[in-house]
């Protein structure tokens, strides 16, 4: 849809509270906020300026969420119309297409990562011939009809199901539930293929859109220092673990996650792989498992720790940073002497420093040697924009870590 006249609708920025959004953020919270002329609804566009009037930014508001206006444009003379969007989609596609070439990841990635490519409310994973629709703004949201239009004629995919995130009903008042956008339901399960290994996964039911694609170098990466006997903790369809055994010098892997259906999605994994002879796996709830090989004596050469978001808000920071000390305090207290230790958070507020951090009290509590040997992020379908570095919300560091100090 085209905007209705934006300049009828003026949000006005708090006095020195301005100097982020003219320096590109796109997120304006409700704090610096000082009023808003006009009753613009959700999803309409507004224009933003500072507190003397001058023009910073064009945006769209959403008078229920704490992000109160999402800015898209710096330019005063550049409306949000169709125009607008389908070159930031299609400038999105056209960078995924050139990352990849011809590999058989141009076909199953992160076509659209909201704020990252000047999208702030969406993101696009495409799994071959289907497409998953996330909305994480409501005013975004209100396009959704012409976003659609727009995928199917830059992409022509055979489907596209909306999945949606947990909490945005309350904190953007989106009304929208999982199902079929338009065309064919995904097949379950939907296959893909990463580093020559084949996953089957569940688009309709799986965690996030189905499958971490933001995890595809890492797993590499992890496969290089991986050998020996492997614990894969929160392990999901067995990503780390597959890798670690096909492309590591891993011989054994025990995987263990809290979720019966994905470790049945794991286990036809390993079988699909022809690897099933060398992976077991567990259900358990991976503090309680880590405390009885703990209590049992067990030892790995190896241990992997990639749990889902722990902090959601800047009130569970707290109770995160805990969260993350006990969990790699007692995956260190399992690992042989040289061990690989390859530890991760996807929380957006735990911020790289706070992560190592961690490391360095379980270090001290432990009395073990942890060195980093690398410090990573996201694949490169999810980059990250300079203005708005909470994009850069996953950390994996890959440690060795020694005997006692």
């Amino acid at each position: 849809m085209n905007s209705p006249d934006a300049d009828s609708a003026r949000v006005i920025i708090k006095k020195r509270r301005a100097l982020p959004f003219f320096s590109g953020h796109p997120w304006v919270f409700a704090g610096a906020v000082h009023r808003v002329e006009g009753e613009p609804a959700a999803g309409a566009e507004v224009t933003v300026h500072a507190h003397d009037g001058k023009f910073i930014a064009r945006g769209l508001i959403n008078p229920q969420s704490n992000i109160r206006v999402r800015l898209y444009s710096w330019d005063e003379s550049q409306r949000l119309d169709n125009e607008f969007w389908s070159r930031r989609i299609q400038t999105a596609i056209t960078h995924r297409h050139s990352l990849f070439g011809d590999a058989p990841e141009k076909r199953c990635c992160r076509l659209i990562f909201s704020e990252a490519d000047g999208l702030s409310g969406v993101v696009v994973d495409r799994y071959n011939d289907h497409l998953l629709l996330q909305w994480t703004s409501r005013a975004l949201a209100e396009r959704e009809p012409f976003f659609v239009e727009q995928l199917h004629q830059q992409l022509q995919p055979a489907g596209i199901w909306r999945r949606t995130e947990k909490g945005m009903a309350e904190a953007e008042g989106l009304t929208l539930t999982d199902g079929l956008v338009t065309g064919a339901e995904p097949p379950r399960p939907l296959f893909v293929e990463e580093h020559g290994l084949q996953y089957g996964v569940d688009v309709v039911a799986g965690q996030k859109t189905g499958f971490y694609f933001d995890q595809r170098d890492n797993r590499m990466a992890a496969a290089r220092y991986l050998r020996g006997r492997i614990l894969d903790l929160f392990c999901y369809s067995g990503g780390f673990g597959l890798t670690a055994l096909r492309h590591g010098a891993a011989t054994q892997v025990l995987g263990v996650d809290s979720s019966q259906p994905a470790l049945d999605f794991a286990q036809r994994n390993a079988e699909l792989n022809s690897l099933a002879d060398r992976m077991r796996f567990e259900q358990w709830a991976a503090y309680a498992k880590l405390e009885s090989l703990e209590k049992a004596g067990e030892q790995f050469d190896g241990v992997i720790l990639d749990p889902p978001k722990m902090a959601r808000t800047r009130g569970g920071l707290e109770r995160a940073l805990r969260g993350y000390f006990r969990l790699n305090q007692l995956a260190v207290r399992v690992l042989k002497p040289g061990g690989i230790l390859v530890t991760c958070s996807c929380s957006g507020l735990v911020s790289r420093g706070d992560f190592e951090q961690v490391l360095a009290r379980v270090a001290s509590e432990t009395g073990r040697t942890i060195q980093i040997l690398e410090s990573r992020g996201q694949a490169a379908d999810h980059p990250v924009s300079v203005q708005c570095l909470e994009n850069a919300y996953l950390k994996c560091l890959i440690c060795r870590v020694d005997s006692r100090r």
